[in-house]
């Protein structure tokens, strides 16, 4: 069995904090693989109007993640899910012989709650959060966590995930990084046009992602 994380975003773009974060992840978790899934569209950020194109997104995250394990993917497109329980069901089902668990940020645990199908992304795999600056106050204060407590494991054993009986949380403590992909947009907002009549290799699923996907 493989073990696999998986790190959902919008990558608008992906930068160094991303990378620097899975790369922790994967150490603390003893991960063989860590999985970008580059979201076609978030339900939460809906309407957002500096949004770039799928493939410029992917292209961005190809060109941070090389030479390491990290994997970038477009695969909710191939799948055409559009909330995360579904995607991560789906490819439960579609890779069997990988071991997966799902990482997120803190400030994502503070509107957990606020995810469809939540509690049943919880009970699928195990997570593990990933403190951020500013956001472990209303992580733990988050109604998720009323929920999740008890399911609480000691990050002395975070290697051990791979024999936890879900629901399973464990918290990672990282470093703070203050790199954004709000602040690169702020200075660079047509970043992703460097990326224009690009198409990238899927790393999972071996498409091809246009710009203008």
């Amino acid at each position: 069995m493989k073990t696999t994380g998986l790190l959902g975003g919008s990558f608008n773009p992906a930068h160094g904090a991303h990378r620097s974060i899975s790369l922790f992840a994967m150490e603390e978790l003893a991960l063989d693989e860590l999985w970008w899934l580059v979201s076609p569209g978030n339900p939460l950020k809906e309407g957002s109007k500096d949004m770039a194109p799928l493939g410029a997104r992917l292209a961005s995250a190809q060109k941070m993640a090389r030479r390491s394990a990290i994997r970038p993917t477009a695969i909710e497109q191939s799948l055409g899910t559009r909330y995360t329980y579904d995607t991560l069901l789906a490819l439960v089902r579609r890779y069997p012989k990988r071991q997966f668990v799902w990482i997120m940020g803190a400030d994502n645990l503070a509107q957990f709650h606020r995810w469809k199908d939540w509690r049943k992304i919880a009970r699928l795999l195990p997570i593990a959060v990933i403190a951020r600056p500013g956001y472990d106050d209303d992580a733990f204060a988050a109604p998720a966590m009323a929920w999740l407590r008890r399911s609480v494991r000691p990050a002395s054993q975070r290697r051990n995930w791979t024999n936890w009986s879900t629901p399973a949380l464990t918290f990672l403590r990282y470093r703070p990084d203050p790199r954004s992909a709000t602040a690169i947009r702020m200075a660079r907002p047509h970043w992703h046009k460097q990326y224009a009549d690009r198409c990238v290799r899927d790393a999972v699923t071996r498409n091809l992602v246009c710009q203008t996907d």
